[in-house]
């Protein structure tokens, strides 16, 4: 091929002015701030008060700032890392109340029960919200009733030779709690036996409400 030939031969990109890249970049912002802008929007208004007068609406008890679930180590029952299932870019991202405790008595079980009545009185949004648990030993009884009881909830593991680390504020040694995680795997809030499922549902329906994912 001569120098001429190859000459007459452009790169179809050389064609494509200033203003056509302008326009495909404002395209590609447009449609980012579609799919993910409500969620974000939605987070910095739940977390800042901003446009509510009376300030943060949530009955739960924020971790500020929220703590990433991938410190947590935690796998699910197939033994696959639980963050993998979170983030903008897995399609099935759910939110998720994870219970936490070290050992599962009556005030663990308690949390158990509020979460799942929690998950169940969300009606047709129910399948938006997930629910796990981390415990670290539990009763024979409940050992017996978890699959009459629980069944819908999954047990939830520490990955092999590493070692969690809870968000600030947890401390499931001591004290079980209820932790919110959202579809971009970010660990929100936490709730306790102090809690009313009341308190728990007015958070999840406002969220739910707000958020476009999960």
């Amino acid at each position: 091929m001569t120098t001429a030939e190859r000459m007459d031969q452009k790169d179809p990109d050389d064609n494509v002015s200033p203003e056509q890249v302008r326009r495909g970049r404002r395209t590609a912002l447009l449609l980012f701030a579609i799919g993910f802008g409500p969620m974000i929007f939605a987070t910095i208004m739940y977390y800042t008060g901003w446009l509510n007068p009376a300030g943060n609406s949530n009955n739960g008890e924020l971790i500020q700032p929220p703590a990433p679930l991938a410190q947590m180590q935690l796998q699910g029952a197939s033994g696959n890392p639980l963050v993998d299932r979170f983030g903008p870019d897995e399609p099935d991202a759910e939110w998720m109340m994870v219970v936490v405790s070290e050992q599962c008595a009556s005030e663990c079980e308690e949390l158990l029960y509020l979460a799942r009545q929690v998950n169940i009185a969300l009606g047709k949004n129910a399948n938006r919200v997930n629910r796990s648990a981390w415990l670290g030993t539990i009763p024979d009884d409940l050992s017996v009733r978890w699959s009459d009881e629980y069944s819908s909830m999954e047990r939830l593991s520490i990955l092999e030779g590493r070692a969690p680390k809870w968000p600030s504020g947890i401390n499931p040694e001591h004290q079980p709690r209820i932790l919110l995680v959202d579809p971009f795997g970010n660990v929100i809030m936490h709730y306790g036996t102090e809690h009313t499922g009341k308190d728990m549902l007015k958070d999840l329906k406002h969220l739910l409400k707000l958020s476009q994912i999960g």
